[in-house]
């Protein structure tokens, strides 16, 4: 039986029973327009530094959460009603990012100094995919794209499905078949599910974000992935919970809600409400540990909590679709 959970005094979840019904859609209204609040209140930590291109800069710290806000955002637009605040918040934060890299200026900047590096690629196809392009930038990508060098980089199964992604965003030929490259993954070979663990779960929530293009084309699940998905994301999801990985949970009910068919009802009016407790006031979900709920106006460090309060926000967003619309766009599924 699922069952809700509510936080002990260390910050774990405790059962408190069976799941209520419509639990989910009772909070993710207030959870999504809390997170893009506090994101779009701290939009100015995402800048860009004047050095960005230098070769001392760190990505991580720099163009990675400028992407992140991209790519999240416009998956928030899109999953929205146009209208509404949360659409046009989202908006706003992926205009403000595509401002960031001087409307792909900068990008092009990236890819003439790292041509064969895949971060400058995958940024610009999640502008791209919003339909911001650059036609210089596409002009140097396509014939270095079309190399064997291109297709054939040494990189993780579920980093090479990304890339797939991001040439199908762009509207080039993908490089090569993201069925096979699936079949490599630790979620396209259905491991084991007692394996699962950080890193394996943060492949597989990017294995269906990359499959299914951030959960837009829910049909490119195979049913296979789809039914082993179903079976073991409460108990994946709950060890995160017990073991306070919030950031972890969040990207796996985004996953449970990029699933095509019936949203998994039992499983997402289980876990938000635990979610939305962690969230703080402000808006912001801490990645791990024990929540803040005292009065503060930044609770936790920037880096600690950017990510996760974005993924909560995204993952919001596709739920709420989920469970009001049912699978998301209609199309017919397919195996890739």
């Amino acid at each position: 039986m699922t069952t809700t959970a509510t936080q002990d005094p260390r910050g774990r979840p405790a059962p408190r029973g069976p799941a209520s019904p419509g639990a989910a859609l009772a909070v993710l209204p207030h959870v999504l327009r809390g997170a893009l609040t506090w994101t779009d209140a701290h939009r100015a930590e995402f800048a860009l530094p004047e050095d960005v291109l230098e070769p001392h800069t760190q990505v991580n710290a720099t163009l990675k959460p400028l992407g992140e806000l991209a790519q999240l955002c416009s998956t928030v637009r899109a999953a929205t009603a146009p209208g509404t605040p949360e659409h046009e918040v989202a908006g706003d934060l992926v205009t403000y990012a595509w401002e960031q890299v001087s409307r792909g200026g900068l990008l092009l900047e990236l890819l003439r100094a790292e041509p064969f590096a895949a971060y400058p690629y995958e940024i610009y196809a999640a502008f791209a995919g919003y339909g911001l392009r650059h036609e210089g930038f596409e002009a140097l990508a396509r014939p270095l794209t079309a190399t064997r060098a291109w297709a054939h980089t040494e990189q993780h199964a579920n980093r090479q499905l990304g890339l797939i992604n991001s040439e199908r965003r762009v509207g080039v030929v993908t490089h090569t078949d993201a069925g096979g490259v699936l079949s490599r993954t630790w979620l396209g070979g259905l491991s084991e599910p007692w394996t699962f663990e950080g890193p394996s779960g943060y492949a597989l929530t990017h294995t269906v974000f990359h499959l299914t293009d951030w959960g837009r084309m829910p049909d490119r699940v195979p049913e296979k992935t789809d039914a082993y998905l179903r079976t073991w994301l409460p108990a994946w999801a709950d060890g995160c919970l017990e073991s306070g990985q919030w950031d972890l949970t969040g990207e796996l009910l985004a996953v449970a809600a990029s699933l095509p068919g019936p949203a998994p009802l039992e499983l997402l009016d289980a876990v938000w409400p635990v979610l939305a407790d962690v969230q703080h006031a402000t808006g912001c979900v801490p990645e791990t540990g024990v929540p803040v709920h005292e009065d503060a106006p930044d609770p936790y460090p920037f880096i600690d909590c950017y990510h996760s309060t974005l993924v909560t926000a995204f993952a919001a967003a596709l739920s709420l679709r989920s469970l009001t619309d049912g699978s998301g766009p209609s199309r017919e599924r397919h195996t890739p």
